[in-house]
């Protein structure tokens, strides 16, 4: 079997776990035995262009020619059995699956955010829920809030792509959802159940790692990922001894810096490279997800199970589906958004050793290399045979 990965890459300057999936999933499809052909772009790219080339990319999001006829070149040379498509935007375009379809190879797409119905892709504005553009066919409200970057040119591009690929979305093959919430979203967006698959990611397996102290945020710093409400939490607990980690950038930076330089319980680590994140995780007991938007499977959970660490995480998105709140052996809690939810769930795990206890059963379970791999295997190999 041989497989195209197509995936516009996130900038280096906002570390994006949907990159690390994606190369996780290039590995382990190659250690499985199966060719992977990676047609690869990054947003990263941009900065390094010419003026006239930045021009040309003003449409991108709705076609991309040049990316096209490299696509074709690719396919015309490999004759891949299949496309998997993750990120189009911006330089790839959902074009690639017509370009696909038209060289008669079959599309699978994994969904990581809701950019096919929404001109941000969060559902997420100004810090609340916002569905205004659900189920329109031109995102207006989106550009009137200028939700793409903060610029309504760009948010109009993105609202014209999005129009303009609505029908292009119907015509690919599979779609895997992260979690049956997100295979709701794909129904609600008019996908038919039968292109429909359900299966998580996983992250690689660092073994149990034995346990650290306190508690662990790391993500980008901005509103939807919650740590505002976090470090609201964090006044309200009552852990003496206990230590809040915070690793990440973003626009919030600074609000971190200011609790670090005013409680000692309060540690700012900058933005971590994999190595220096794998120690931050061994250094605590349990990793904190408060997200605040519907933030659909973070990885930063994962990483934490496969490492024996529980999750506290709010009632949003994926989340609890990682932390297992469902099942007979939970690896962490699922909290209201609120600073007395929250501080009263770092209270709970931080006294209750059975949720690290559970972690790891909970990722060999359900989001190991092995489990995952397979089920994705079988959804391609479902797909060639029908």
């Amino acid at each position: 079997m041989k497989i195209v990965i197509a995936h516009n890459r996130y900038s280096s300057a906002q570390p994006s776990g949907e990159n690390t999936i994606v190369d996780y999933e290039i590995d382990a499809l190659r250690q499985a035995g199966i060719k992977v052909v990676p047609f690869l772009r990054s947003s990263d790219e941009i900065a390094s262009l010419a003026p006239h080339q930045k021009a040309a990319l003003v449409t991108s999001p709705i076609h991309a020619g040049r990316t096209q006829r490299e696509l074709a070149a690719v396919l015309e040379r490999e004759k891949p059995d299949l496309l998997h498509l993750h990120n189009p935007y911006p330089l790839l375009s959902p074009s690639v699956v017509r370009t696909a379809h038209s060289h008669g190879v079959k599309v699978v797409q994994t969904i990581h955010n809701y950019r096919h119905d929404c001109v941000n892709g969060l559902y997420f504005r100004d810090g609340h829920d916002c569905h205004d553009c659900h189920g329109k066919r031109w995102n207006g409200p989106g550009v009137l809030h200028a939700c793409y970057r903060g610029s309504r040119p760009q948010s109009a591009i993105m609202a014209v792509a999005l129009g303009t690929h609505q029908g292009t979305w119907k015509t690919v093959d599979r779609f895997v959802a992260l979690t049956d919430a997100m295979a709701g979203y794909l129904r609600s967006i008019g996908i038919a159940d039968e292109r429909i698959r359900v299966k998580p990611n996983a992250v690689a397996d660092p073994g149990p790692v034995p346990l650290g102290e306190g508690f662990l945020f790391g993500a980008r710093l901005v509103p939807e990922k919650g740590v505002e409400l976090l470090l609201d939490a964090w006044k309200l607990a009552d852990l003496p001894g206990q230590k809040l980690r915070i690793a990440g950038d973003g626009p919030l930076r600074s609000l971190v810096e200011e609790a670090a330089a005013s409680d000692e319980s309060v540690e700012y680590l900058g933005q971590l490279g994999p190595v220096e994140r794998d120690a931050a995780v061994a250094a605590s007991a349990a990793v904190v997800i408060p997200s605040i938007w519907q933030d659909i499977l973070p990885t930063t959970g994962l990483e934490a199970l496969a490492s024996g660490r529980a999750v506290v995480v709010t009632k949003m998105g994926g989340a609890p589906f990682i932390a297992g709140v469902e099942t007979d052996a939970p690896a962490g809690l699922a909290t209201d958004p609120t600073p007395a939810a929250l501080a009263h769930g770092l209270e709970t795990v931080a006294m209750d050793p059975s949720y690290a206890a559970n972690a790891r059963a909970r990722y060999e379970s359900t989001f190991a290399p092995e489990v995952t791999l397979r089920r994705l295997i079988e959804i391609y190999e479902e797909l060639l045979a029908s």
